[in-house]
């Protein structure tokens, strides 16, 4: 007989469980590291509905400060909902997500999707927004190079969570107080380490050909990115492409595009247009 059990930073016990559920569901993807750094806290929950010791099906939930044309608001956002492939068709997927949002209450909420379900969550309310790509064309060659910082130490990790509260890059659509799921993006690869461009500041980012993807910046006050490009290169490069909405820190960078990997839905709020939700603020 199933049963629905709500996991948080508390519940040790059922770590070992939830680890194997999401290498069974999402074989790229895992929790052991993350956990192992101490980054599950109270602010990530796990909608987990287990038959006897294994978990079968899940919906996952991280409380976030958004920022939206800029005002911050408290909302919620949805990682993947997963069901063991042995065990769908049962009716899972939907017990754990409408449990879920029965957590959230009126709260704004939203998700990005596997684009093979894309069809799921409109039965809940939710509605899908298009994404932009940000983009320039910036000629540069590469200088000094900035440190790289070891996300396996914790004074790195320290520094992400609270730069990750400070100066925000974009106010038209973003996050603030995600450190850890940038960790959790740092914990499984997805993400290379941080540059550290000076005391206050990190950028994360990596070279393809001749372009610069600038993923995410934190930074503890306004600063000339321009001025800091060289440090961030090891080639020269004739482009910049960003992960977010750059209004802030590069405001005349136009649209060059819709995002067509990726899928959001939202619930409750209705984001500006031409915006690009920052990637490593995406659960």
């Amino acid at each position: 007989m199933s049963a629905l059990r709500i996991l948080g930073a508390d519940d040790a016990d059922a770590f070992p469980a939830y680890c194997r559920f999401v290498r069974a569901v999402f074989p790229r993807a895992g929790f052991e590291r993350w956990i192992d750094w101490g980054e599950w806290d109270d602010s990530y929950r796990a909608f987990a509905l287990f038959d006897g010791e294994r978990i079968v099906a899940n919906a996952a939930l991280t409380r976030m400060r958004l920022l939206l044309d800029g005002n911050e608001c408290r909302a919620w956002q949805f990682g993947a909902v997963g069901v063991l492939p042995e065990c769908r068709g049962r009716g899972y997927a939907g017990q754990v997500m409408a449990a879920a949002l029965a957590a959230c209450g009126d709260d704004p909420v939203l998700l990005f999707a596997n684009p093979k379900v894309v069809q799921f969550y409109p039965r809940f309310g939710f509605r899908a927004q298009s994404e932009a790509l940000f983009g320039v064309d910036f000629a540069c060659a590469p200088g000094t190079p900035a440190a790289s910082l070891d996300p396996e130490q914790p004074k790195t990790r320290a520094l992400i969570r609270e730069l990750a509260c400070a100066w925000p890059t974009s106010l038209r659509f973003a996050a603030r107080g995600h450190g850890r799921i940038i960790s959790w993006y740092l914990a499984n690869g997805f993400a290379a380490a941080p540059k550290q461009v000076d005391a206050d500041t990190l950028v994360f980012c990596h070279v393809d050909e001749d372009c610069l993807h600038i993923d995410a910046i934190l930074a503890r006050q306004p600063f000339d990115l321009a001025a800091v490009i060289p440090s961030l290169i090891d080639r020269p490069i004739r482009q910049i492409r960003f992960g977010f909405t750059p209004d802030v820190c590069w405001p005349d960078a136009p649209t060059i595009g819709t995002d067509p990997d990726a899928h959001l839905f939202v619930r409750g709020l209705q984001p500006p247009s031409a915006h690009k939700f920052p990637c490593f603020a995406q659960t």
